[in-house]
C-alpha cells in the first residue's frame, strides 16, 4: 500500500522557508506549456548489497505484513500471468504499465502480459481519488487478493476474502488505483503495488534502496526488487512453504541468480521497531498539532541514535525533522537537512535520498540570494533524479536551477531550462494548475 501522507513528505511547500510574493514570471501559460516529456523505462542497475543481506530482507518482506503480523506461508501465481485494466483509465496508465510489464519480463524474468480480456490474474482498476480515499483513508493506492473490480473489493471489505494471510495460492488479484492524479502518481502506483500483488507484502524502513520502504523515496522499482522478484519465483521455491524452508533455499538461490553479491561481507542488520515507526508515522500525520509532529520525529531521532542506526533510517528521521522544523525555526531545520544529507552520503545505496534533501538545501540556498550555490547542489542531483525516473523531482530541481540562472543574470539559459522543467513538471504534477503553483512556489524564494 503506497500512504498518503508519506508520499507528501516531497511537497515543496511544507519543506521551505517562508516565501515572498511569487512574482510574475512564475505564471503559466497552458497553452505555452511544452510537451510532455516521459521516461523510457530504461533498465536500473543491478544490486550491488551482500546477498547474505538480501536473503534477510527477503525473509522479512514475504513473511511479514506492513501491520507486523505474520505471513504462514508463500504463496504466489502459478504459470504465465495475465494482467487487464479496467475503470476510468487516464491516457497515460496502459504504456506506463507495458513498459513496466517489460521489466518483469527482462529483469525479473516473469511470464507476465497485458490482456484485453475480461478476466485476468491480476486486474489494474482505476478509481477516483475520492472515492478511493474515502474506502482507504490513508492510502494513495492499494492491492488486495481474490477479488477483480470495485463492487468486488467493496462487497469483501472487512472479510478474510480480502486477507492475505489466508492464502494458499495467489489466483487473482486487484490493485486499486486512483484515475485522476499525475501521471507519476499513477505509475509509482502501479510500480509498488503490481510489485506487492506478485511477491512480498511488507515494507521496510531499513532498505536503502528499494519501493519497499514507506520513505516512499523511491518511485519506480530498483534492481534490489526485481532480483527479490526473481527470486520469489525461482523454481526452488513453491507455494505454502513456511519461513524456514524457505530460510534453507534462499541463499542458494541468491548465489546462482546473483553471482555479484556473494563472497561481500555483510552489515550487521536489526529489525525497526514498532515505537520507532509509530513515532514516524505520528510525525508525517497531518491529522496531528505540529507540536506533536516535531516531538514524534524528535523522538524517532533519539531512538535511532540509542539504537545506533545510520543511514536511511536516521537520515530520514533528520529529513522529517527539519521539514517539520522550517515555519518554526528555520536555523534548526536547515542543520536538519544537513545531517541528513551526511547521513545519505555515507553509502552509494542512498544517492536518490540525497537527491530529496538537495532540494530543501536548494531552498534555503536560493532564498539567501546564492546563486552559484544553488546550482552546485542542484546540479549533483538532476541527473540522480533522472537516473531514478522521477519527474517530480526532476522538475523541482530544474526550477531551482533556472532561478540560480536568472540570479547570476544568465536569463537566456534559465529560459531553456524553465521549459524543460515544465515539460517534466506535466508527468510529475499533472494539471497546469499544480505545475503553475510548483513554479511559483520556487520562484518565490528568489530575493531578485
Amino acid at each position: 500500500m503506497r500512504k498518503l501522507a508519506l508520499a507528501a513528505i516531497t511537497a515543496l511547500s511544507a519543506c521551505t522557508p517562508t516565501p515572498q510574493d511569487p512574482p510574475g514570471r512564475a505564471a503559466v501559460n497552458p497553452d505555452s506549456l511544452p510537451p510532455m516529456k516521459s521516461f523510457l523505462g530504461t533498465r536500473v542497475s543491478p544490486s550491488t548489497r551482500p546477498n547474505a543481506e538480501i536473503a534477510r530482507d527477503f525473509l522479512d518482506l514475504s513473511f511479514q505484513m506492513e501491520s507486523g503480523r505474520a505471513i504462514p506461508r508463500l504463496t504466489r501465481f502459478e504459470g504465465p500471468i495475465s494482467v487487464r485494466v479496467d475503470g476510468m483509465v487516464p491516457p497515460s496508465l496502459v504504456p506506463d504499465l507495458r513498459t513496466l510489464l517489460s521489466r518483469f519480463r527482462a529483469e525479473a524474468g516473469l511470464d507476465i502480459f497485458l490482456t484485453g480480456a475480461e478476466q485476468a490474474n491480476i486486474s489494474v482498476v482505476a478509481v477516483p481519488r475520492d472515492e478511493l480515499s474515502r474506502a482507504v483513508p490513508k492510502a494513495a493506492c492499494f492491492v488486495v487478493p481474490r477479488v477483480s473490480s470495485w463492487e468486488e473489493f467493496k462487497a469483501s471489505r472487512n472479510t478474510p476474502v480480502v486477507d492475505w494471510t489466508t492464502l494458499e495460492r495467489r489466483d487473482r488479484a486487484a490493485v486499486f488505483v486512483p484515475s485522476d492524479v499525475a501521471p507519476q502518481e499513477i505509475r509509482d502506483c502501479l510500480h509498488e503495488e503490481l510489485a506487492q500483488a506478485l511477491g512480498p507484502l511488507n515494507d521496510l524502513y531499513r532498505l536503502p534502496d528499494s519501493v519497499f520502504n514507506d520513505d516512499n523515496m523511491h518511485a519506480v522499482l530498483t534492481g534490489f526488487d526485481m532480483l527479490v522478484l526473481r527470486a520469489y519465483y525461482d523454481p526452488a521455491l513453491r507455494n505454502g512453504m513456511t519461513r524456514g524452508e524457505v530460510a534453507t533455499r534462499i541463499p542458494s538461490i541468491l548465489a546462482r541468480i546473483n553471482p555479484s553479491g556473494e563472497n561481500k561481507p555483510a552489515r550487521p542488520q536489526n529489525d525497526t521497531t514498532r515505537d520507532w515507526i509509530e513515532a514516524m508515522e505520528a510525525a508525517l500525520s497531518s491529522g496531528s498539532t505540529p507540536l506533536r509532529r516535531r516531538a514524534a520525529a524528535e523522538t524517532a531521532m533519539n531512538l535511532g541514535r540509542a539504537f545506533g542506526w545510520s543511514g536511511t533510517r536516521e537520515g530520514f528521521a533528520l529529513f522529517a525533522y527539519g521539514r517539520l522544523n522550517v515555519g518554526s525555526d528555520p536555523t534548526l531545520a536547515l542543520g536538519a537537512f544537513r545531517a541528513a544529507d551526511r547521513a545519505y552520503r555515507e553509502s552509494p545505496e542512498t544517492r536518490l535520498q540525497t537527491a530529496h534533501v538537495a532540494v530543501q538545501l536548494a531552498a534555503f540556498s536560493l532564498s539567501s540570494g546564492d546563486g552559484y550555490g544553488t546550482l552546485s547542489i542542484v546540479d549533483e542531483a538532476i541527473p540522480i533524479a533522472a537516473e531514478n525516473e522521477n519527474a517530480a523531482l526532476l522538475a523541482t530541481l530544474l526550477m531551482f536551477k533556472s532561478e540560480a540562472l536568472r540570479l547570476l543574470g544568465r536569463d537566456a539559459e534559465a529560459q531553456t531550462v524553465r521549459l524543460d522543467s515544465l515539460a517534466w513538471a506535466r508527468y510529475g504534477f499533472g494539471s497546469e494548475q499544480k505545475v503553475s503553483a510548483r513554479l511559483a512556489e520556487v520562484s518565490s524564494l528568489s530575493p531578485r
